[in-house]
């Protein structure tokens, strides 16, 4: 419909504080307001995600005797837990907790990362993920230790090196005639190298363990113990009686 002649149709001339025009004009006008944390429901707490612990392999020799195996779970179960753990105890951290500020858009505000966590919560994340990681690595430590100190019969170059060493008793040394005829190097038997891979592993596992503990003594409150006696308890609790 055509406004009569000689009058202006404004949204003043529309505006009639009960009428349905005016309920459609003021949602219009007022659609792209920002909603408060009422307006979309309130703050809504969120449980923090916690990492998974690192997954025991098979041990077997032969899982041992395999080096690069060996070495892979190791770097694999340190990359998650350890190297990571600021991440992971970040994870840790319950976001949303007095929910969403529509201001908080128009300043910028550095994110702390030495926020202190929760003790109850960082209890269970050394609970259900530090200390099984680390269980799980020690395990292989000690059995693949275990292996690299006992017979080893079915090693495939047993043979080899026995006939070596034969050789070398039969050799006829003159060191006059050559200097170097006395010399032998027999070969490396595979339990020797796997004993050396453990002394070396075991090395990097306490510098790692010590690093991860101060870590956590700073963002979950320094408790007095040393990782050692943390991890004898949690292991003296789990598998008593």
């Amino acid at each position: 419909m055509l406004a009569p002649a000689g009058r202006v149709t404004t949204l003043k001339h529309l505006y009639k504080p009960d009428s349905p025009i005016s309920h459609t004009v003021a949602g219009i006008l007022w659609k792209g307001a920002t909603p408060t944390a009422e307006a979309v429901g309130g703050p809504k707490k969120r449980e923090p995600t916690m990492s998974q612990p690192s997954e025991q392999p098979h041990l077997s020799p032969q899982f041992c005797f395999s080096f690069g195996t060996v070495r892979d779970f190791l770097r694999l179960s340190r990359a998650s837990i350890d190297d990571s753990i600021t991440q992971n105890l970040n994870a840790l951290v319950t976001p949303a907790r007095t929910g969403f500020d529509p201001n908080s858009t128009s300043r910028r505000t550095p994110r702390s990362f030495t926020e202190q966590i929760d003790p109850e919560t960082c209890q269970k994340f050394k609970d259900e993920v530090l200390f099984p990681s680390w269980k799980a690595r020690a395990d292989v430590l000690s059995y693949c230790g275990i292996v690299a100190t006992s017979p080893d019969p079915s090693d495939p170059e047993a043979a080899v090196i026995a006939l070596e060493t034969q050789k070398n008793r039969e050799r006829i040394v003159d060191e006059r005639l050559d200097p170097y005829s006395g010399r032998f190097f027999p070969r490396e038997p595979r339990t020797q190298s796997l004993a050396l891979l453990m002394r070396q592993e075991r090395a990097v596992e306490n510098i790692v363990r010590s690093r991860t503990w101060d870590v956590i003594q700073g963002r979950c409150g320094a408790s007095g113990q040393s990782w050692q006696d943390a991890m004898g308890d949690w292991e003296a609790d789990k598998y008593k009686g």
